[in-house]
């Protein structure tokens, strides 16, 4: 019997212990310098907005925070590294549209959605169509009715094969039911330049990258591709608008690995809430050209597992689903 009580009062020690160290390990978090991985090389767009986060989650968290760029894969080869970390809190990474919801697609790599712990998100980049003033449409209507018209015939230019702006032309010819000649170009600048040249019809293209074609009269934004008109355009409608249900934008958020306890990651998302709700962020960000669009785990998960679910019809419907499964 007294064998039997202590026993017990091990157990109950022990619980009591571990009930104890829990809280500790977030009382004492961060205890070290936090690291964020960005997959993509240091200069960039991602990189610059990592730093200035950087800086600002500092305050917030009561620790330090770096950037450590980890690029290659596109973006793959981060992303991984951040994903097979230490689920401690300790290892973040900036988690975007491309390495998330499209390069699994392809095959290839050693991780999945299914991986990702998404903290929370910081921005979107909004996605438009655009026609060239040479275009045999001058709006949505005329465009829609011209490419009905002439299956097939109607260009759209994007910033290379499989990436997010591929991906939204073949995503809203498949929702509309038109049928699109898609054209990949060497990035967005390329396939901008041959629709202000008028070697193709129209773009897709981010807001920033075409606004000062469309102010000198170059270019006609034809469709947004997003729930409801912006700002950059109001007299551009929607997709939706259209009758086409179809939204793409690309994102980027805070990701990690899954497992992290409970009260370390309540304490993270809280702090990246405050960051991107912290004015001198917000200004700083603005100034770079960067959309803050802050959304909770949830609402971010949410929006990945959507664009996961277009991404995987999309690519199969290209003939690139898995393609990269049997490389070495």
């Amino acid at each position: 019997m007294k064998r039997f009580a202590s026993g017990i009062a091990a157990v109950c020690l022990a619980a009591f212990g571990a009930a104890v160290s829990a809280p500790a390990q977030a009382a004492d978090y961060p205890a070290r310098p936090v690291q964020i991985i960005v997959p993509y090389n240091a200069g960039g767009g991602t990189d610059l907005a990592a730093r200035v986060l950087a800086q600002t989650l500092e305050k917030y968290l009561g620790g330090t925070v770096i950037v450590r760029n980890q690029p290659g894969g596109g973006g793959s080869i981060g992303t991984s590294a951040t994903l097979h970390a230490k689920p401690d809190g300790y290892t973040l990474g900036t988690g975007s549209q491309g390495p998330l919801v499209m390069l699994p697609q392809y095959g290839g790599i050693d991780y999945s959605i299914n991986d990702v712990d998404f903290l929370a998100l910081m921005g979107r980049n909004l996605m438009v169509l655009a026609a060239g003033k040479d275009a045999p449409f001058k709006d949505a209507k005329e465009f829609v009715a011209y490419a009905k018209a002439h299956p097939g015939e109607v260009t759209v230019g994007n910033s290379g094969a499989g990436g997010a702006n591929h991906v939204a032309t073949e995503g809203l010819a498949m929702a509309s039911d038109l049928k699109l000649k898609s054209m990949p170009f060497g990035g967005s600048v390329a396939a901008i330049t041959a629709t202000l040249g008028g070697h193709i019809q129209t773009v897709v293209a981010h807001p920033p990258e075409i606004a000062n074609h469309v102010k000198a009269g170059n270019l006609n934004v034809i469709m947004v591709m997003e729930d409801n008109r912006i700002a950059e355009f109001p007299d551009a409608p929607t997709a939706k608008e259209m009758g086409v249900d179809f939204t793409w934008a690309a994102w980027k958020g805070i990701i990690a690995p899954k497992g992290i306890p409970a009260d370390v990651r309540k304490k993270l998302t809280d702090a990246l809430e405050k960051t991107f709700h912290d004015p001198d962020f917000l200004k700083k960000m603005k100034d770079m050209g960067e959309d803050i669009d802050y959304r909770p785990s949830d609402a971010y998960k949410a929006l990945a597992m959507k664009d996961s679910a277009v991404a995987e019809k999309v690519i199969r419907a290209i003939g690139m689903y898995n393609m990269n499964a049997n490389k070495k």
